[in-house]
């Protein structure tokens, strides 16, 4: 009797283990699946943003920054912004991402090609993103703009506001990429304003105000009311120089105008801050695809102030309501294939 007893007893306790390991693998398969994890290991997504120069005031790059890292925020990702003071630096800076085993490092603009191009195919199992260019290897994703279709906008709206039928652009380098401003620009000029005379000048650099400023002046002394920078940090002296011949221009990627609404009137706008919060968050989600895209009007990649975005400034009476209204049906068109701008980049 009391060794069936002792049989009972030992065979519940038995039951009883097998049902409280049972529950604890239970709880554990289900921890390891909450939040965003590398390829579902249960570690935290690390994902990088590296820049081949340092942001300084460079607009292009703080608003993509700022994108980068609300997506980090929202999405649970570990996000590191890392900034390169020359070109040895950015090298090093990437292949110390991909060392570091982060699961995407996203670069941008054309001073990052060589380097990528070098680093993804000598590490094919890595995931690579480049904003604002294009690289052509199967374990990267380009996302570019359309930035011709907003040059066209700006160039518009210049030809119908001009009074001296003489305007201008101070553009950082005579280089393909930046073909997409100019020739925008030129054509939506023409289109609307076609006895208007187009000046251009090239700074050289991306980060040189004094020279840009030079170059507006001179623009400026023949006979030109409008100058439109497009040079990035470099349009900085381009604004002193419309400021000082109490004249007009315009910035670009960000809303520039909030800087000095009386002279600099207009803003041609890219949004790279949303460009790499979807970046992160296609990612996360599963939805990342290699290859090429690019983001214009109907997307809302690209726009113009107070055209296709609303801006805390007041309207520049040089531009006025009329030339506005002009546009956006000019944009309208634009995104209903009504005028189809030509890219300037594509092969003929």
């Amino acid at each position: 009797m009391k060794k069936r007893l002792m049989f009972v007893i030992t065979m519940v306790m038995v039951f009883a283990l097998l049902a409280a390991c049972s529950s604890g693998g239970s709880n554990s398969e289900q921890s390891a699946s909450n939040g965003s994890s590398a390829e579902g290991t249960g570690k935290k997504m690390k994902i990088a943003l590296v820049l081949p120069e340092e942001i300084g005031v460079n607009q292009f790059f703080v608003q993509m920054d700022e994108g980068f890292q609300k997506a980090g925020k929202e999405f649970g990702v570990e996000t590191k912004t890392i900034q390169s003071s020359d070109p040895t630096a950015f090298e090093q800076n990437m292949r110390a991402t991909v060392a570091e085993d982060y699961d995407l490092i996203i670069t941008a603009t054309f001073q990052a090609e060589d380097v990528l191009k070098q680093v993804a195919e000598e590490n094919p199992d890595k995931s690579f993103a480049i904003i604002d260019t294009s690289v052509d290897l199967p374990n990267v994703r380009s996302v570019g703009f359309r930035e011709y279709e907003a040059s066209y906008l700006l160039g518009a709206a210049a030809g119908l506001a001009t009074k001296t039928n003489v305007v201008g652009m101070v553009a950082a380098q005579d280089v393909p990429l930046l073909k997409k401003y100019s020739e925008g620009f030129k054509e939506g000029l023409a289109s609307v304003n076609p006895k208007a005379k187009f000046l251009i000048g090239y700074v050289g650099s991306f980060n040189d105000p004094a020279k840009a400023k030079e170059l507006a002046l001179v623009q400026y002394g023949q006979g030109a009311d409008f100058v439109a920078g497009a040079s990035a940090t470099s349009d900085l002296g381009v604004f002193e120089a419309a400021k000082e011949k109490n004249l007009y221009t315009s910035g670009q990627d960000t809303d520039r105008t909030v800087e000095d609404p009386d002279h600099v009137v207009l803003s041609q706008l890219k949004g790279t801050d949303a460009v790499a919060y979807e970046t992160v968050k296609d990612f996360v989600d599963g939805n990342f695809k290699f290859g090429s895209t690019a983001y214009g009007l109907k997307e809302k990649g690209v726009g113009l102030t107070f055209v296709t975005t609303d801006s805390t400034s007041k309207l520049s009476p040089f531009i006025g309501e009329d030339v506005i209204t002009k546009v956006k049906k000019i944009s309208d068109d634009i995104i209903a294939g009504k005028i189809v701008v030509k890219d300037p980049l594509a092969q003929k």
